[in-house]
């Protein structure tokens, strides 16, 4: 099934980017008339027929919506330290997309080795991804913000909000995703997931997410990788939802 995104729908039309129409008309030879997919990154995805087939600019009208198509019954901010090396955390963007995400939050911690982190690429990643994974509704990646401010700026939430962190603590014993969702059903549709850097958290920032209502978790016994940690975590909601 083909997808193509539009940030321009009004009047009953689609418009598609350069990007876009290019790929519709160049790559994928659509012709008017021709019935195409469109969707609108925030959870619609329409059926449309081609009025207009430039490679520059293409338009599609309107024939049927389908709202909430792809959707997940769930809503999750990943907040994920960004890796040394890109690729592995747009390796994360990808598969979390696939997954299920609707918020993908870089953090930067005191021990992370990438102190600056530059969203464009993995926003396109999430768009790629979403239309790969058939869904409509295209995950917001954050600009970052350092892991203190991240949590003092969810002090007023009322999401589930869980930290996976290595330190074990007699007062603050981990717990398994799955559980916590479990212990909260109503506050686990809305759910941030903090992932710290190779270094993992410092005490200070772990201690500081516990006081502001984070649950520590675990995500089993290997020692994993932060990509690898973020998309068990990511996947793990998902099941429990999906179960």
């Amino acid at each position: 099934m083909e997808l193509f995104y539009a940030e321009e729908i009004a009047g009953g039309l689609c418009s598609l980017s350069q990007d876009e129409a290019a790929h519709c008309v160049r790559v994928l030879r659509h012709r008017c008339g021709d019935e195409i997919n469109v969707i609108d990154g925030e959870g619609t995805m329409f059926r449309c027929r081609l009025v207009s087939d430039s490679q520059k600019s293409c338009q599609a009208e309107i024939l049927e919506a389908f709202p909430g198509w792809g959707s997940h019954p769930y809503r999750l901010n990943m907040a994920v330290c960004p890796t040394k090396n890109n690729d592995r955390f747009e390796w994360f963007v990808e598969k979390a997309t696939e997954v299920g995400v609707d918020v993908i939050s870089p953090v930067i911690g005191e021990h992370s080795e990438r102190k600056v982190y530059k969203t464009e690429r993995a926003s396109k990643i999430a768009l790629s991804a979403t239309k790969q994974s058939l869904k409509a509704a295209i995950p917001v990646v954050a600009e970052p913000v350092s892991v203190k401010e991240f949590i003092k700026a969810s002090a007023g939430s009322t999401a589930l909000k869980l930290i996976a962190y290595c330190f074990e603590d007699e007062n603050h014993p981990r717990t398994s995703i799955k559980s916590a969702l479990s212990k909260s059903p109503e506050a686990a549709k809305d759910v941030i997931v903090l992932i710290g850097p190779e270094g993992d958290f410092s005490r200070e920032e772990a201690a500081l997410a516990i006081e502001s209502g984070f649950i520590p978790v675990h995500l089993g016994n290997s020692r994993l990788r932060t990509e690898t940690a973020a998309v068990t975590a990511a996947e793990a909601v998902y099941l429990a939802f999906m179960d």
